[in-house]
């Protein structure tokens, strides 16, 4: 006999298959943090009808590279010139098993960051400005497409969220050396470090598993944020370092995406590991809607380890990819730049070497329904 009960036990053999929450940016100041608003993490999403998972994601990285294309700028570094954002985020997130294969989720994210520059602070002194608060909060529903206890050994889930623009889109610092007379003066933050984007988003997102061999699971899963709002009216100050950055004095909303795959393998009853890699970013051009605004497009493909602890409903993942290819192209206000100069133009952004993401999660399973003792035997062995 299977039971309800039993994708319990399958999705705590599968912890780190997907290892943690959509988390994503690896550290680039050109990818904001963003998660897909249900999750593409089996032990959330692999629920039991009335089961519940409640759960909290960390992640953090320092950003400080500057590339341009896939050239990495390494005087920037050396010369001092370079610019440091410090980002902390913690997911909160909440999944309820509506069937044994509809599930819907909550996430309601908080971030902190820093950004400390040269060159919007008068070019002559070095200063840090701030943010935090509430993020965008993302809710959605996920829809397992073959029965999870006919088919325990692979499946695919599709998902579709929603993203509601309650971060701040217009957070404010101080900024030295800019007002009258080398004054300071109160500005919107960097779009690097605003803790949310100004519009309203559409999440679609895949994730699935497939046992290839004893203890042995392939992994994949992404989410494309779709934001239909071209800008969100918070001046980015930008056209006063240089008359030809007029076109990018306001910020866009931008697209974001994210794909990762690999493979996890099972250590004993309480442990697992998984390598894959993950490519993730901001793409030129959004999917719907226009193009318009200051944005910068980026993405990095990183490889991805994780380990994982499991034991009763208590779930823990670490996840720490290392970026290997990074890549600012140009933007549309680049490209348009570039037109109007007749001079070679593209815009540099910053990323991270690697980002830490630390996961913990604790499910609340149906107690109406018993575990077939056969199934959970076959997972002990």
């Amino acid at each position: 006999m299977k039971t309800t009960q039993s994708l319990t036990i399958l999705c705590f053999i599968m912890t780190s298959i997907l290892g943690s929450q959509w988390a994503q940016a690896q550290g680039c100041v050109a990818i904001r943090h963003f998660s897909s608003c249900v999750g593409t993490t089996l032990e959330n999403n692999l629920l039991g009808e009335g089961d519940i998972q409640v759960g909290s994601n960390y992640r953090y990285f320092k950003s400080f590279r500057h590339f341009r294309g896939t050239e990495e700028e390494p005087d920037r570094v050396a010369n001092e010139t370079e610019v440091i954002n410090h980002s902390h985020s913690w997911d909160f997130f909440l999944t309820y098993g509506v069937t044994d294969r509809l599930y819907a989720s909550i996430t309601i994210p908080t971030v902190i960051n820093t950004r400390s520059s040269l060159y919007e602070h008068g070019r002559t002194e070095r200063h840090t400005t701030f943010s935090r608060g509430l993020a965008d909060i993302r809710v959605g529903m996920g829809y397992w497409v073959f029965d999870p206890v006919e088919h325990q050994n692979g499946n695919l889930a599709l998902g579709l969220g929603l993203k509601l623009p309650t971060g701040s889109y217009n957070a404010s610092d101080i900024f030295y050396n800019v007002g009258p007379e080398g004054s300071p003066q109160v500005r919107p933050v960097d779009q690097s470090i605003q803790p949310g984007d100004g519009g309203f988003g559409i999440t679609l997102d895949f994730q699935f598993y497939q046992k290839i061999a004893e203890k042995f699971f392939a992994y994949g899963g992404g989410f494309y944020l779709i934001n239909p709002r071209e800008t969100n009216g918070t001046r980015t100050f930008r056209e006063t370092l240089s008359p030809i950055l007029e076109n990018e004095a306001i910020m866009a909303v931008p697209d974001q995406f994210s794909i990762r795959a690999g493979v996890s393998h099972a250590f004993g009853s309480n442990f697992s590991g998984s390598l894959g890699a993950r490519y993730e970013g901001v793409p030129v051009k959004d999917l719907i809607g226009g193009n318009e605004g200051f944005r910068r497009p980026g993405n990095v493909l990183s490889i991805d380890p994780g380990i994982a602890f499991m034991k009763n409903n208590l779930s823990l993942n670490l996840n720490v990819p290392f970026a290997v290819i990074r890549d600012r192209p140009q933007s549309v206000t680049d490209k348009e730049t570039e037109q109007l100069t007749g001079e070679p133009r593209n815009g540099d952004a910053a990323f991270a070497d690697y980002l830490i993401n630390v996961g913990v999660s604790y499910r609340f399973a149906n107690k109406k329904v018993k575990v077939d003792p056969e199934l959970m035997n076959e997972f002990k062995n």
